[in-house]
């Protein structure tokens, strides 16, 4: 009898050393992911999203530069040049710190719009790329608006809204420089 109680005591005392070995391991997890160790796989997803449409747009500006006839369109390209430059940079720390690997390729659909948009020029491309521009910033502007508000990771969540000032203005920017190269 007493051994049975002996073994039963080492049971219990064994399966309360393991859960708090357990519990230590998700806290330890969490704590990481607070401190700006890993993020969340939601949060992931959203900064190789942002990085991918960041890369996009660098490489269609770059394209415009040589391709458009409309200065204001040429002027808003240099626009995203510097700017996305400026937030993939900040995004590539970003997710250094936080153990994510992103995207260096753009993926087949901005490749099919970069394919398409390569064989335009003069008011043709300025009119296909500017509305291109319209499109993806009205979703990108979404996006980043969804990671300010239900973000988890903290960094993450306070570049977004960092970020999502400078995108409210480029939708804007484009939709101004559509219409004018629609009139021309």
């Amino acid at each position: 009898m007493k051994n049975r109680l002996m073994g039963v005591t080492l049971l219990i005392g064994g399966l309360a050393g393991l859960s708090a070995i357990l519990m230590d391991a998700q806290t330890s997890s969490a704590d990481r992911m607070k401190e700006g160790g890993m993020a969340g796989s939601a949060d992931s997803a959203f900064m190789m999203k942002a990085a991918q449409g960041g890369l996009a747009e660098v490489q269609l500006a770059n394209l415009a530069q040589q391709h458009a006839t409309n200065p204001a369109v040429k002027t808003f390209a240099q626009h995203m040049i510097d700017d996305h430059t400026k937030a993939n940079d900040e995004l590539k720390a970003l997710a250094s710190q936080k153990s994510v690997t992103l995207p260096t390729d753009l993926d087949a659909k901005d490749q099919a719009s970069m394919d398409k948009l390569s064989k335009l020029n003069g008011a043709a491309f300025d009119k296909a790329y500017m509305k291109n521009m319209v499109m993806d910033h009205k979703k990108t502007v979404a996006e980043f608006q969804k990671e300010s508000n239900s973000g988890k990771d903290p960094d993450v969540k306070a570049w977004a809204s960092k970020t999502l000032p400078t995108l409210q203005n480029h939708l804007q920017m484009a939709m101004d420089t559509e219409q004018q190269a629609s009139k021309m």
